[in-house]
């Protein structure tokens, strides 16, 4: 966990929830009222985001006292009771949404990881998110990901040169965007992976001859080109099959013998797992 960026995100959430006040509790419930609550799963899954809900209950009330029973990454089932937090009843109440908009979302994206993952489970392949994350969740929805068992790409722009379609065609072609990458990386004196997407078999070609990257991405290839793809490469490169991959063909694309496969679907359009923190 990167903690400066756990205490900036937490910070601006609690910024963007209170306002002036959180008046509801203020006009209903005495300022020097104690309490209890737990965090209660409805929903079967995997939990993820309970380290953030101990740094989030912490930063709003360092007072606040909390008994976890349930760590991230654990099998959870309806009835379940992952943590019990007592202390100051405004505090509690304040931690309250974030905590659950944190972990009902890690949570979902964490189960959705698993259930892809244990499809892989006969094959070599990895699985990759993406960056189609929310928009300052990122670093949450990647830490959500290996949660679940699977592995971060890029965690942005700055990590990995990662040639794409538009690059090739504003570059001039793929062998200006590699040739250009491995300038720039040589000048700024950095040391990053490079990563081409290609298209189709030619372009693949054009790669293999051009070499100096250290990773092809696969991109919407059918099932027999994936294969004759992962056969002309033979393992010079690290490959990776994105587009069009569902639960129910990914087992599918990993026996074609790629070494990772990416999903955009983890992250950006998952459903989240039902929570609730009960008084009690």
């Amino acid at each position: 966990m990167d903690k400066q960026i756990i205490d900036q995100f937490i910070k601006n959430a609690i910024a963007e929830d209170l306002g002036d006040g959180d008046h509801t509790s203020l006009s209903t419930i005495p300022a020097n009222a104690q309490g209890k609550a737990k965090l209660l799963i409805k929903e079967d899954g995997i939990v993820a985001g309970v380290e953030l809900a101990l740094q989030i209950f912490s930063h709003i009330d360092p007072r606040l006292e909390i008994e976890v029973f349930i760590n991230d990454g654990a099998a959870v089932k309806y009835g379940d009771i992952v943590l019990t937090v007592s202390g100051s009843t405004h505090s509690i109440l304040l931690a309250e949404r974030l905590v659950l908009n944190c972990m009902q979302r890690m949570s979902g994206i964490a189960t959705k990881t698993n259930q892809v993952v244990a499809l892989l489970g006969n094959y070599k392949t990895k699985l990759l998110d993406t960056r189609k994350t929310t928009p300052g969740l990122r670093y949450l929805e990647k830490w959500a990901v290996r949660i679940g068992g699977g592995v971060n790409h890029r965690i942005g722009l700055y990590d990995m040169i990662l040639i794409k379609d538009n690059h090739v065609d504003y570059a001039g072609g793929i062998a200006n965007a590699i040739n250009s990458a491995n300038q720039y990386l040589k000048d700024k004196n950095k040391a990053l992976d490079i990563e081409i997407e290609v298209r189709n078999l030619s372009e693949l070609n054009e790669v293999l001859q051009s070499g100096n990257v250290n990773r092809i991405m696969l991109d919407n290839f059918t099932f027999d080109n994936l294969k004759e793809a992962v056969k002309l490469i033979d393992g010079k490169y690290i490959t990776e099959a994105s587009g069009g991959i569902t639960e129910e063909n990914v087992a599918e694309y990993a026996a074609c013998g790629v070494d990772f496969i990416s999903m955009g679907a983890l992250t950006h359009s998952v459903k989240s797992l039902d929570m609730s923190l009960k008084a009690f």
